[in-house]
């Protein structure tokens, strides 16, 4: 058992306050903390207390750290990455791709000799990525495409003669034919649709016409940071997801999304592969992107956790992770797995105990448990818990 020292990424899209807080450092910090990494990306691994890269670690003893079942199933390494992400301004709308997808599409790049830190480079690795946000603090995201009826009544409640032929496509050929369409349209199409739809949308949030008011808004102040987008428009598709403390959402691969605000613990299949369908300035591989989208129209149901072992467990369809939140207190309890596991404290203290001795963790902190490892942690505190979802 180890404590971790991990990396921030800080981009442009961060908070100032929720991620240095939780690390104890001055609040507002004077740059945006968008995410801590905790686990063995090769991008940025966290470092165990004893000066090792958890991924160099776990590559030259598999089988002790990561388990023989979860070597055998995912090679010599560890499978999840978990993260907290924290929010001010909304990310990029985008959709990961699946296993199959990202082994021909990495491939092809490497065959192609396109340098994996290439701003162009859409396949970073040949895994795939799906993903759970468990909200810290209210969580706001679109989130799949809602259904088709609703989508049609949303676009069409503008009464814009710009908008005629996407709802025409909507309708005619639904989601498949509607978004290409979008993103197919000229640099100056484009910039006149969106300042069309985001100045009917701020119309209908001033007279606070409450139907889509939400969707609208939100178009209206994505449009002022992403004038010419067709984001702006796409996002009138989407579920307008809300989230809050405790709650959660699953992100298979092919969902379109973007976090627009808010702060939560997520936990992803360890990859980087990321397509971009618009709200950014970064590269957009539209081709690939549409490969990619699953066009599956309806509800995304909101994650609430089921009583497992060790806390509130967040069921979901991969094997790659599994997050359980773990609210412990003065008496110990049980958090040993069969997989290896990183625990992150949110709350408290958190003194963890395990044949070799204790560790404490203090907000902020986190460790990394070889799996198997028998492990019991008393507080009070707050610990979310990230594992591998094998079973045996």
């Amino acid at each position: 058992m180890w404590q971790l020292t991990n990396a921030v990424r800080h981009y442009p899209w961060g908070s100032h306050t929720v991620i240095p807080e939780l690390l104890g450092e001055p609040s507002p910090a004077d740059r945006p903390y968008a995410e801590l990494w905790m686990g063995a990306h090769p991008d940025q691994p966290s470092v165990l207390s004893d000066g090792r890269p958890l991924d160099a670690a776990i590559s030259a003893d598999p089988d002790v750290l990561l388990g023989s079942a979860v070597h055998e199933r995912f090679g010599p390494r560890l499978p999840f990455l978990m993260k907290v992400l924290a929010a001010d301004t909304p990310l990029s709308l985008q959709a990961h791709p699946t296993t199959a997808q990202a082994e021909v599409g990495f491939a092809a790049e490497e065959a192609a000799g396109i340098p994996r830190d290439d701003a162009t480079r859409t396949f970073k690795d040949p895994f795939h990525k799906p993903e759970i946000l468990c909200a810290l603090t209210p969580v706001e995201a679109l989130c799949g495409f809602r259904p088709v009826e609703e989508s049609l009544h949303c676009l069409a409640k503008l009464q814009l003669p710009e908008l005629m032929p996407t709802i025409a496509a909507l309708a005619r050929g639904g989601l498949r034919a509607a978004i290409p369409q979008l993103l197919a349209l000229s640099a100056r199409r484009r910039e006149s649709l969106v300042r069309a739809v985001s100045q009917r949308a701020a119309s209908f949030v001033a007279a606070h016409d409450p139907e889509f008011i939400n969707t609208y808004r939100w178009a209206a102040t994505l449009a002022d940071t992403y004038p010419g987008d067709p984001g702006v428009v796409i996002s009138l598709m989407c579920n307008h997801l809300k989230l809050a403390p405790g709650e959660a959402v699953f992100l298979p691969a092919g969902n379109l999304h973007a976090y627009l605000c808010g702060a939560g613990v997520e936990v992803m299949a360890s990859s980087d592969n990321v397509l971009r369908g618009g709200l950014t300035s970064k590269h957009v591989d539209l081709a690939a992107l549409i490969e990619v989208l699953d066009f599956t129209d309806g509800k995304v149901p909101v994650l609430h956790p089921v009583l497992g072992p060790g806390g509130l467990r967040y069921p979901v369809p991969v094997d790659d992770f599994d997050l359980t939140r773990c609210q412990v207190d003065v008496d110990p309890g049980v958090l040993t797995t069969s997989g290896p596991q990183v625990l992150l404290c949110t709350e408290g203290q958190a003194v963890l105990t395990t044949t070799d001795g204790d560790l404490v963790l203090e907000r902020g902190q986190s460790a990394f448990v070889p799996a198997g490892r028998p492990v019991t942690a008393r507080g009070p505190a707050l610990l979310y818990r990230a594992t591998t979802a094998l079973r045996r």
